[in-house]
This record gives structure tokens, sequence and C-alpha cells, in this order.
């Protein structure tokens, strides 16, 4: 009898043949997202995904493909398809249960992405090749238990196409990558980490006695009693100085020690906070427990186990970035969806919530509302100035903003506390006067400690041209004009010159200063802007209390020619000083009516029309929605300049091509501008592209140690405000 030849999944050569068969490979696929779907009730869909994802392979096509590429038999040849996820979505649509396409989309894109409906439905009309089994595994699909809304219906599935795409290469690297598949995993468990938790708490307890930090202590003690409310939606609104990083981790640990949560995930909206958070939440918890996931994270200080973890989060801690976190949500990308089944049963605290854009909070509401509802997660919304996220509430447009519904976000600290009193150590003022740039800096040369944040990139620059005119006290400037990296030092240098008593400094900084940043001026000058960025300012101002009162104080300057939702922000600022000029800024009333006014004046809340794509359960549009969801626009391009070890990096991207980690590395040392200004300087011929895609300033004089990215008509800007 002829024996029927092994069907290939895998294989390698390092002195002999390693063959991993297709069965072998979907039954440990299969198991992984049995497992992985088990967090959320449909541990059978899982594993059919699984069994069949593959199926394909046995295809003629693709066995001559695999035995000929890798070289096992060079005279292979076929002109059948080696395209293989088709298939297994072909079975899998005729499960009566796959009307949404749970099964076959996730199949079928599990190399490519997910699929528009309409374009899946011509995908899955191909025939089968005869030499495909054509029997479907018996797995007992039933509908899952929780009740499911048209709005989530492409949430679920994304979270299948999660658990397969993850269980896909874990499977595929355990085969063809033993040692590295080793080092993931083995982290401490929660519980371990709550013990670590209590001895950095122990620590702080035994500081000197004082208002602020038995004010912090009861801030602490709210946040572990809130821990064993059931799980859902939690708000955490503490002022600056209150300890908030620090509580609500208190919080996050222990909610999911209570409700057997698997992992802490804390999205942030700047890569400064990041940094800082990450680095208080090693010092805590250990270097090998907490996972950073940005763009401009250090890859070359991070272990291998850490740079494995950000693939798929699968650590108990991960800090990562607001774009990140939603921009994985509405994705139809593998890479990038891979990650979504771990934020399944976890708890996610978002920080300084406030930074959420208004023009894309209804569908990210409704993707929160599914994850709590259906995948057990639990949200903590954590900031100083608390947004409005629950209710109807009525823009200027057509759709009204439907938001959670109303008592379920649970607040951990009651106003009876009445924090903004107890922990105001700043007076905000009200400047009538316009300023020009001579005059403001003219200002700020009064005082000897000073930070000024304005609202652009212009701003910034003019302003510190004028104060550095007085060589007498050092001037620093921020902006995005500066690499993340350059950025990163300048902050270090005005925190170890603050901690001098004696020497005098004035930053000028656009708003990536103003919120997280742990720095701490007697004086904050603030440009017009919306409440949030403005209370956000005044956290930088006698954050430890050591005046008797800071001062923050609010201006305007002539020139503030501003678009979009800043204007709006700025504009709806405005209008409230004006109806009610003796307003206490700091007060959670206050800033509840500048939302109020700030969502009447937003024209829309699904500015890209997301809930539009995702309406049709039997017709979502994913990779429309995906490419439609970018929390930032991209209106500008990245060049990478000329600072720090960049030119290294740009050598090994020459040589070697580019990889994850280079990239990563490189983008750290990017500076994005305007396409005009990229296009003029490659007309002068200041930019080399080392690699398709990757473009560099070789030039060390284009790149100032103090203001960053030199341009002419940098003056010119008024697009990039950050």
């Amino acid at each position: 009898m002829t024996q029927k030849p092994v069907t290939i999944s895998h294989i390698y050569n390092d002195g002999e043949w390693h063959i991993q068969t297709n069965d072998d490979h979907c039954e440990g696929v299969a198991g992984l997202a049995s497992e992985f779907a088990s967090e959320f009730g449909m541990a059978e869909w899982g594993r059919m995904i699984g069994l069949l994802h593959d199926r394909g392979k046995e295809s003629k096509g693709f066995q001559d493909y695999i035995r000929r590429s890798s070289g096992y038999n060079p005279e292979a040849f076929s002109t059948s398809k080696k395209d293989h996820s088709y298939i297994g979505a072909i079975l899998a649509h005729r499960h009566p249960y796959d009307s949404f396409y749970w099964l076959s989309n996730a199949i079928a894109g599990h190399h490519g992405g997910l699929y528009n409906i309409d374009e899946l439905e011509l995908k899955i009309t191909e025939a089968i090749p005869d030499e495909v089994s054509k029997k479907v595994p018996d797995c007992k699909l039933s509908l899952p238990k929780f009740r499911f809304t048209p709005n989530d219906v492409s949430h679920i599935s994304r979270m299948l196409f999660s658990c397969l795409v993850d269980a896909d290469w874990l499977d595929t690297e355990r085969f063809m990558n033993y040692d590295k598949a080793t080092v993931r995993g083995e982290f401490s468990t929660l519980e371990e980490l709550d013990q670590r938790l209590r001895i950095y708490l122990r620590k702080l307890k035994a500081l000197p006695s004082s208002t602020l930090n038995a004010l912090r202590n009861d801030i602490q003690a709210k946040c572990n009693d809130a821990a064993s409310l059931s799980p859902g939606f939690f708000e955490l609104t503490v002022p600056t100085g209150g300890g908030k990083t620090i509580a609500s981790v208190i919080w996050a640990i222990r909610h999911a020690i209570t409700f057997n949560k698997k992992r802490v995930i804390i999205a942030i909206p700047f890569t400064s906070i990041i940094v800082q958070t990450a680095a208080k939440l090693r010092e805590i918890f250990g270097e090998e427990n907490v996972v950073e996931h940005h763009s401009a994270m250090n890859e070359s200080a991070a272990n291998e186990r850490s740079l494995l973890a950000c693939e798929n989060w699968d650590a108990p801690i991960i800090v990562t970035t607001n774009v990140r976190f939603f921009e994985s949500m509405f994705s139809n990308r593998r890479s990038a969806c891979r990650k979504l089944h771990c934020i399944a049963n976890s708890v996610v605290v978002l920080d300084e919530v406030q930074t959420l854009p208004l023009t894309f909070l209804q569908p990210i509401v409704n993707g929160m509302a599914t994850y709590a509802k259906l995948f057990g997660t639990s949200f903590l919304f954590c900031t100083a100035s608390q947004p409005i996220l629950d209710g109807e509430r009525k823009g200027c447009g057509e759709q009204p903003f439907n938001g959670i519904d109303r008592g379920k976000i649970r607040s951990i600290i009651s106003d009876d506390m009445q924090l903004h009193n107890k922990l105001r150590r700043v007076k905000i003022e009200i400047d009538d006067k316009i300023y020009s740039y001579e005059s403001l800096a003219e200002n700020l040369k009064n005082h000897k400690r000073v930070l000024c944040i304005v609202s652009s990139r212009k701003h910034a620059l003019e302003l510190y041209n004028e104060l550095s005119k007085d060589t007498a006290i050092t001037t620093i400037h921020l902006s995005r004009s500066m690499c993340s990296a350059h950025i990163l030092e300048k902050i270090a240098e005005i925190k170890n010159t603050l901690v001098n008593h004696e020497k005098g400094i004035r930053v000028v900084s656009t708003q990536l200063i103003e919120a997280g940043v742990d720095i701490d001026f007697p004086v904050v000058y603030r440009q017009l802007a919306g409440l949030d960025s403005i209370l956000q300012a005044a956290g930088r101002c006698n954050r430890e209390g050591k005046e008797k009162e800071g001062k923050t104080v609010v201006f305007s300057l002539k020139e503030n020619r501003q678009a979009g939702f800043l204007r709006f922000a700025t504009d709806t600022m405005a209008d409230l000083i004006s109806t009610n000029p003796d307003a206490d800024w700091l007060s959670p009333v206050t800033m509840r009516l500048y939302y109020e006014k700030l969502y009447y004046r937003t024209p829309s809340f699904d500015v890209n029309g997301i809930e539009k794509l995702l309406a049709n359960p039997k017709n979502c549009q994913f990779e429309e929605a995906s490419d439609q969801f970018h929390l930032i626009d991209e209106v500008g391009i990245n060049i990478i300049v000329n600072f720090g070890n960049s030119e290294r990096l740009i050598q090994q991207l020459m040589e070697n091509g580019p990889s994850r980690k280079l990239s990563r590395q490189l983008g750290r040392y990017c500076v994005t501008v305007p396409k005009r200004i990229f296009d003029e300087f490659s007309k002068a011929g200041l930019i080399e592209e080392s690699y398709p895609g990757f473009y560099f300033i070789p030039l060390k004089d284009q790149y100032d140690n103090d203001i960053g990215l030199k341009n002419k008509n940098e003056l010119e800007e008024q697009i990039f405000i950050i």
C-alpha cells in the first residue's frame, strides 16, 4: 500500500529536516485559541477556527510551494494557488452559526487582515481543491450566552480573530524557534505583585506625617475599598498632587485579584508620561513585570521577554498609549489585533482620560461598552479634569453623543471629600490683556523660575528667541520640532536644575509638558486654551506645595490662529470666562459646565463615520474602519534627524534593512514636518532616503541642540501644535 505523503505545515533544516504536520499545527492552534476564547465564553469557537484555519495547506498547490521554497523538494512545481486561508474560511462558513462571519473572516484574514464582508463574500465562493478534506470538525458551537447588539458584532469578530492570530503565531514559534518561545511568560502573579505593592506602601507610610500625606492615604484607602465593587466602569478624579497614579494602581491590582482578572493595562496619552509612569511601576513591581509598549520606548534597554510581551500583551502590567490601545481595538491588521484577547478579562486604567478626542468619542465609548459587557474588562477613568462620558449630550451636528448608561460609571472619590479645596496650591488668574511676544517675554523676565506653555511650535520658537536674549538665566525650549530622545533629555535637565533652588530657569514649551510631567514651578503662564489644558498646566505649578500659593496666569497672544478642535476648546473657555468671570476654575462643577458647553460646540463625535461602517452586522467594513480610525491625524512626514546615536542606527538600517526593534529605535529620533517643508528640504538636497520609507537628514548643523530641527519657514507653520 502506498503511504499518503505527509501534509507539511512548517519545515526547516538545521542539518536535518524538521517537519510540523498540518494536523499537529492545527491541533496546537486550536488548543491555544480555545484557551484564549474561554475568557469570554467562546472556547469552542476558538477551537473551531484553530482546527480549520490551515486546512487549505492540504492543497497540492501549497504542498508543492512549501516543498520547493524550503528546498525540501526543489523539483516540486504546481500552477495551483499557494493561498490557503480562503479554503478554511469556505468550510467555516458552511456552519449555520457563521451568519456574522465570525469564523470565516478570522480564518480568511489570519495572514492578511480582516476583510470587509462584501469582499469576503467574493473570496469564499472560490472552489475547494479536490484533495482537501471537506469535513468540518465536530465542534458543538452554540451562540454566546451573553446578549449582544449590532454594535458588538464587529468587536466579537476582532476578538476571535485575535485569539486565532496569537495562537497561530505562538504555535508556529514553538516549532520554528523553540528557544525564543521558552523566553515568553514566567512573570510574577498579581498576588505576588500585590505583596510588592504593600512593601512600597509601607515605605510611603513611614514618611514624615503631613496634611498632604494624610490626604493621599485617605485617597488610597478609598481606592482599596472600591476594588471590591463589581467589574464595570469607574472614575477617579484627583487634582494634581493627590497621588493619583499610585492610588489608581492600588485599585487596579486589587480589583484584578478580587475578580480573577489577568492583567492591568495602563493607557496614557503622551510618551513623556509613559516613561515616567513605567519607571515608577518598575520600581514597585520589578523590571521584569512591567512592559512599555509605545513608539518612543528605548528597546536597547529592554529585555527579550519584555520585547516579546509587546507583541501580545501577555505580561501582568502593560503601559501603552491611548493611540495604540484604541487603534488596535478598531484595527483589521493581524499584528495590531493580536493583543486584543489579552484585554479581555483585564483591568484598563485610562490615565488623563480627558485627552480622548471628542471627534472619535462615540466609537471609543461604544467599544469600551462592548468590552465591559461581553469581555469582562473593567475600566478606570483617571484624571484631574473628568470629562462627561455618560448619558446623551447634544452637539451642534445631527447626531448626539450617546455615552455610557447613566449610573454605570461609579465614582471612587465623592464630591464630599472636596479634594479640589484640600489640594488647592495654586491660584488661577485670567489676564485680559492681549500680549505680543515681546511684551509677554518682558513679563516672564520678572520671574527667576517660570514655565510658559503655548499652543503651537511657532509661538514656542518666537517666545524662546525673545527670552534667550537674556543670557543671565537659562532658557529652555520644548516642542515637537525636537525628537523624543531630545525632549526627554531636556526634561531631565529641567528637573536637575529645579533641584538647585538657587538656580534660575525659564522654560517655554508647547502643551507636551502639561500632562503628567513631574516638574514644579512657582509660576506658570498658560496661553488661553480649554479648561482641561489650563488645569493640567496649573498642575506644574507649586506641585509639591513648597510655596504658600503658586500662581498660574492665563494669557492671550495677538497672533492666536487656531484650527479644529483646539479652536472649539479655546472658544469654549473664552465663553466661560465671559459668562462666569468669578468661577472657581478648580471646581468639578465648573469643569462639568465647561464640558457641557464644549460638547455643544462639537460638530461630530464620530467624524469619520466609524459607527456607520460597522453598523450592519452582516456587512461590517473592517478594512475601511481600520483605515479611518486614527486618533492623531497624520498630516506630516517623519524625518530622522542627526541627534544622539541616530547616525549609527541609520548605518545599521542601510546594512541590514529594517526590523521592528530598529524601526522603534529610529522613531525616538523622528520629527514630523508638513509635506511642503519636507519637499523644500528634499529640493535643497538635505534629505536622504536611507531605505525605502526612511528619510534622514545627515547634516548635523540642520538640527539645533536648543530648538531642534531648523527650518527657515518654521515661523509660517500653524498646523503642528505639539
